[in-house]
């Protein structure tokens, strides 16, 4: 059975008001076996998300209605783990920064390729499909709970959520503690893409895991970078 095939129960919800956009996307997705629904605005893609359940949701940052951030929030309060990619025509650091924190997992800069993107679903399906051999693993004072995506700090009542890509860059780190991973290797094997100068977005990640993991962000000691290769982490 060919493997796209085997896919076709996955469903995709895709949220943007470009014509043009949603259509070349429900055909390269559909053309891959996947189920694609798609909404043009905020509001509609809020009901969608809730009728479909979809595994994988690609959010536009401007809709007509409203911006994309608030649905993002809205999205993550009724799935805390469905992957959000979000579709953004602006370039400047802060406002890809601003997606990830209202809750987005990914972001891919218009005009994007559409290659890209439909490797980076298939990636994200390759990584949830992977069995979770250690549901727990410890990082200094935190326990990083895979299966809850959450990360609980000791003398602390309540644990905090990570993202989908933060728990897979997180795991990946941990399965090969003390070594280092380059760059490359990442992205290939979370993001499903090849790395690039201009590539941020690793970077990103592991500011935000910081703030999480490490008793001071500012001095790492546990998530540490390998400067001019990639990162390393230090249970």
């Amino acid at each position: 059975m060919r493997a796209e095939r085997m896919e076709a129960k996955k469903t995709i919800l895709v949220i943007d008001d470009e014509p043009n956009i949603l259509l070349g996307l429900k055909d390269a997705l559909s053309f891959e076996g996947y189920r694609v629904v798609t909404a043009t605005t905020g509001k509609e893609g809020m009901v969608l998300a809730r009728a479909e359940r979809p595994q994988v949701v690609l959010l536009d940052l401007m809709l007509p209605d409203m911006n994309g951030y608030q649905v993002c929030e809205e999205l993550r309060r009724q799935d805390a783990f469905v992957p959000i990619l979000m579709l953004t025509a602006k370039s400047q650091e802060a406002d890809k920064i601003r997606g990830l924190d209202a809750g987005a997992d990914d972001y891919v800069t218009k005009p994007f390729s559409v290659g890209e993107l439909v490797a980076r679903v298939r990636a994200l399906f390759r990584r949830t499909a992977r069995p979770i051999e250690n549901n727990t693993f410890s990082v200094g004072e935190v326990t990083v709970n895979v299966s809850a995506h959450t990360v609980q700090r000791a003398g602390k009542k309540s644990a905090e959520q990570l993202s989908f890509y933060e728990v897979e860059l997180l795991r990946l780190l941990n399965e090969r503690a003390g070594q280092p991973v380059s760059r490359e290797e990442i992205l290939n094997k979370i993001w499903g893409v090849e790395a690039n100068p201009t590539n941020r977005t690793i970077d990103n990640f592991i500011v935000k895991l910081r703030r999480k993991v490490e008793k001071r962000p500012d001095k790492p000691e546990h998530i540490l970078t390998v400067y001019g290769y990639g990162y390393k982490l230090v249970p």
